[in-house]
């Protein structure tokens, strides 16, 4: 049994499909099985397409099924139903790949199948980071001037296939995808976008949710609700202030995108100007985030904009008016693509 996570727009299906052409060659048709369950409105429907596919490959001396369960988060209770078919032992020989786009979903239910899962794996699907959108240009990483040029593309398209190919709508999907994920979830998308309106008019600084919450007109626990939903479909990080070796997460924190092009979707969305240095910074944290798991911030005298692993960064834009301590890297604009680069390596 294995998942396969990573918010819409991604390239999962697509990956689905080209892994079906591909079982289809060595397997056979009657082998594989792909439920697009985007389509199906219950747990009731999942039962009967799972009778439908099991019984036909029983019927047909099928030796061992290939189910591929695209986007199984769309159906509410899912999990229960594949557990009643792993329980009764029609599977025993199967092979299970999952696709979600929300970790509420899919990731946090894994519990639900323990010592089921046999040699299943978790995948994370996630937009290029930059080492990676490198690399699929062809480009020669240790060509500065055509590293810089890439990086400032990077920088307005990010790492969604859509805008890597230049497809006039990448923005439009992007923004559809979370408004669709808001609407599954049972939220609000107008409160989502004066929500996302106020907390881009703070970044990159350090705010609470009692701030964007008195901006806003709700409660703070609904901004703490919100951001953490989309926390949850991967649209935004959350960097915490770290304190004495710890995490102070009910101080202000700083809440950052996880991909360019989401800050600009949302930014276009909500009628707010691009921050060029919030850009920057959130480059460094998302990826610092998917190296050490963990990215945070740190505040005294002097503010530290990202903590993370071995490393004190401080993300400028241009070069700074005063010194900082000697463990603590200042990072340019021009700094920041070779940096990117070192990072992928770095242990």
């Amino acid at each position: 049994m294995n998942f396969v996570y990573g918010p819409r727009q991604i390239g999962k299906t697509t990956g689905l499909k080209l892994l079906v052409r591909e079982l289809l060659r060595r397997a056979g048709p009657d082998s594989v099985a792909y439920l697009d369950l985007d389509i199906v409105l219950s747990p009731a429907e999942l039962r009967r397409a799972f009778e439908y596919v099991v019984g036909r490959a029983a019927r047909r001396g099928v030796k061992r099924l290939y189910l591929l369960l695209d986007e199984v988060t769309s159906v509410r209770g899912w999990w229960r139903v594949l557990k009643y078919y792993v329980d009764s032992g029609v599977l025993d020989r199967a092979v299970v790949v999952a696709t979600g786009s929300s970790t509420v979903g899919l990731l946090k239910t894994q519990e639900r199948f323990p010592g089921r899962r046999g040699l299943g794996r978790d995948v994370v699907v996630l937009p290029l980071d930059f080492p990676a959108y490198v690399e699929v240009h062809g480009v020669d990483p240790r060509e500065p001037a055509a590293v810089a040029q890439l990086f400032e593309e990077y920088l307005e398209t990010g790492g969604f296939p859509k805008a890597i190919n230049r497809h006039p709508d990448a923005v439009d999907a992007v923004r559809d995808a979370v408004v669709s994920e808001t609407y599954r979830h049972g939220r609000s998308p107008q409160l989502l976008k004066d929500i996302l309106g106020a907390v881009l008019e703070k970044i990159p600084s350090p705010m609470s949710y009692h701030a964007v919450a008195q901006e806003v007109g709700v409660s703070h626990n609904t901004v703490r609700e919100y951001v953490e939903f989309l926390a949850d479909i991967y649209a935004v990080g959350v960097a915490h202030l770290i304190s004495g070796g710890k995490p102070q997460t009910r101080r202000e924190k700083k809440i950052f995108f996880r991909d360019p092009l989401l800050y600009r979707a949302a930014a276009l969305w909500t009628s707010r100007r691009v921050d060029e240095a919030a850009l920057l910074e959130q480059v460094v944290q998302e990826h610092l985030l998917r190296k050490y798991g963990e990215v945070y911030y740190y505040r005294n005298k002097t503010e530290i904009d990202v903590v993370a692993g071995p490393y004190k960064i401080e993300v400028k834009s241009a070069r700074p008016r005063r010194g900082y301590p000697r463990d603590v890297a200042v990072l340019r604009r021009e700094d920041i693509p070779k940096f990117l680069l070192q990072l992928r390596g770095a242990s």
